[in-house]
């Protein structure tokens, strides 16, 4: 996966509590264990009028000229919650979107969006509201700074806390097993040299 240093994008507000991976990504697009191919049906229910996703409602936010090419999402509390499928920051993340803000995360989701280099920012519900505002009113740029931990706009800045290991993941570019996988060599020595009746 690329590494995360910063990013700097256009906000998108998603003013909705609870949203499941579900909603994120219907089950019936779930065919393939790939990752490619799911963007296209990010919020497949949402964004379209009919089940083969050819007429797009307007009236959802995604589809709304203003936030065409937006690469931050914001959205509301307990974002990702439901069942522990990959598919969900899988389709966020080939959709266009870097980062994802909010006041809380399912925990299985969040791991998933480390795992990928889709960059999740926990900030406090107050502060979420004010950037909703704000990105509700006019066009809003913001530039998340994960050595900093840091989400600045032109008019304020806020800071996030992140487990040292997923920040060393990101900024270094791997995932878990990338990350067991350096130690191969130390693996291998010490799996020699146990005894056979083991």
């Amino acid at each position: 996966m690329d590494k995360f240093c910063t990013h700097k994008g256009q906000l998108v507000p998603l003013d909705q509590a609870n949203i499941d991976t579900d909603q994120i990504i219907p089950k019936q697009f779930l065919k393939s264990t790939e990752r490619v191919g799911f963007g296209k049906h990010l919020f497949h229910d949402w964004r379209y009028l009919d089940n083969e996703g050819t007429q797009e409602n307007f009236d959802f936010i995604l589809n709304q000229l203003d936030y065409k090419g937006a690469s931050i999402l914001l959205t509301g509390q307990n974002f990702g919650c439901g069942s522990s499928r990959e598919h969900a920051p899988w389709a966020l993340q080939e959709y266009g979107f870097k980062v994802i803000i909010a006041p809380s995360f399912a925990d299985i989701f969040y791991g998933n969006c480390i795992n990928i280099g889709l960059l999740p920012v926990i900030l406090a519900a107050v502060e979420v509201k004010a950037l909703m505002a704000a990105a509700e009113q006019a066009e809003l740029i913001a530039t998340i700074n994960l050595e900093s931990q840091s989400v600045t706009t032109e008019n304020n800045e806020y800071r996030f806390e992140i487990d040292r290991f997923h920040k060393y993941c990101l900024r270094q570019g791997v995932d878990s097993i990338d990350w067991t996988l350096a130690s191969e060599a130390e693996i291998t020595a010490y799996e020699k040299n146990i005894p056979d009746w083991r």
